[in-house]
């Protein structure tokens, strides 16, 4: 028993002069881990909480607990800036090396230091903006009562969201409400989603994932003066987290139920995985890498309803689904108008006419319900200086759905890419894509 107390206080003392060692190293070398938690006036933790050395190019945020972490290549004493919209900035000057910070944010309604990207390309107040701006932000997005962030556009201030496919949702403003509005432009951190053979982005096939997004910026009005014709009737903007604030791996998986009632299909399985890894290489680099998957059972147009009940009028007993010859159904394919045949048979011991269509076919037998979603993107970041900023970002996906013009149209496979290559200062932006 002895003996073993002994090796115990060897053991835990050779320890301590490790970590002491190592603390020491770590100083003389100017870097330190700084760790702690961010709350709100009630205690609870604040998530998405952006933490930032002052004056460097260092930072991160916090996690769903509030929590935060990360290693600054910087002396004693420097100044730790926190912010986060809906909150005043706070600013900690640390002076040595605490076993855990904790940092309380107090409530701020007032908006006028808010920050937009999207009216000039540039940063600057809200309130000062050229154009109005309906902005979501990360806090407000995770407020949002919708299945995910897209889906939260339709709770904007003059947005409306027209649902297409499972995959496929557009965003319409200023009252063009329709299911392929190429007047309405879709970017992702200024990059234009579109689809080059049909001139319209295919929702959010190639958009961010929830792990990745920061910020929505919607201009309801025309953006045409700086971003071209097609965004006549309005624009949104999505934007993307930082690598170099947001490190770490994020992931998760959904997993829902959909055509419950098993009228038109079984009860089937709707899920989503998404993971995102990011990370900082020295003071100067940053990646991050994004995946996601989607699969499920679209909903089956299956609406039988006469579009044409007085193809023969004369005879009421011919109305109705089976008994009518000029039958055309709402979501049958080669029954049409343009098809129409009249025919002259025997009918209660008397010659009639009748208006007589081809049967067709039903829109459920000639379309596969189970539609997916693939998608992955990456970006490698260069801190030039504190102001100044490169990057090179990749984004891939492809998607199933239905796209509706005249008609609708089944999409199978469908793939859209970009590549992008941004240099970003305080005053200015420069992409080539």
């Amino acid at each position: 028993m002895f003996t073993v107390l002994v090796y115990f206080k060897k053991f835990t003392l050779a320890v301590f002069f490790i970590i002491a060692a190592n603390t020491a190293f770590a100083q003389l070398n100017g870097s330190v881990q700084i760790s702690g938690r961010v709350v709100n006036e009630s205690g609870s933790p604040l998530e998405g909480v952006s933490i930032v050395l002052k004056g460097g190019t260092q930072g991160t945020a916090s996690d769903s607990a509030g929590n935060f972490s990360f290693i600054i290549n910087q002396r004693f004493p420097f100044t730790l800036v926190f912010t986060s919209v809906g909150y005043a900035p706070y600013q900690l000057e640390v002076r040595n090396a605490r076993s855990n910070v904790a940092v309380q944010l107090t409530t701020q309604t007032f908006i006028a230091n808010e920050v937009v990207v999207t009216a000039s390309r540039a940063e600057e107040s809200r309130l000062k903006s050229p154009v109005a701006i309906e902005k979501l932000s990360i806090r407000a997005l995770k407020e949002t009562p919708a299945p995910s962030f897209y889906d939260a556009l339709a709770n904007v201030k003059g947005v409306q969201l027209t649902t297409s496919s499972l995959t496929f949702k557009v965003p319409n403003t200023r009252g063009f409400n329709n299911p392929n509005n190429f007047r309405f432009m879709q970017v992702v951190d200024g990059v234009d989603m579109q689809a080059a053979t049909l001139g319209v982005p295919l929702g959010n096939t190639i958009g961010p994932t929830e792990l990745d997004i920061q910020s929505v910026e919607i201009t309801p009005g025309a953006a045409s003066a700086l971003y071209g014709m097609n965004a006549i009737n309005g624009m949104a903007n999505l934007i993307t987290k930082s690598p170099f604030n947001h490190r770490g791996l994020s992931f998760y998986q959904k997993l829902g139920v959909n055509h419950v009632d098993g009228k038109d299909r079984d009860p089937s399985i709707l899920t989503e995985t998404a993971v995102r890894w990011a990370d900082v290489i020295g003071e100067k680099w940053a990646y991050k890498i994004n995946f996601s998957y989607l699969k499920g059972t679209d909903w089956v147009s299956s609406t039988a309803t006469d579009q044409n009940t007085a193809a023969n009028s004369r005879f009421p007993e011919l109305n109705g689904i089976g008994n009518n010859p000029g039958y055309d159904a709402w979501n049958k394919y080669g029954d049409e108008n343009n098809n129409n045949v009249s025919v002259q048979v025997r009918y209660n011991g008397r010659n009639e006419t009748f208006n007589v269509r081809r049967t067709g076919y039903w829109e459920k037998d000639l379309v596969s319900p189970t539609v997916e979603n693939l998608k992955f993107d990456a970006g490698l970041h260069y801190k030039i200086n504190r102001n100044l900023e490169a990057s090179y970002a990749y984004r891939i996906g492809e998607m199933d759905g239905i796209f509706q013009r005249g008609n609708k149209i089944q999409l199978d496979g469908v793939v859209v890419q970009n590549h992008k290559l941004e240099l970003k200062g305080k005053t200015f932006l420069y992409e080539a894509m």
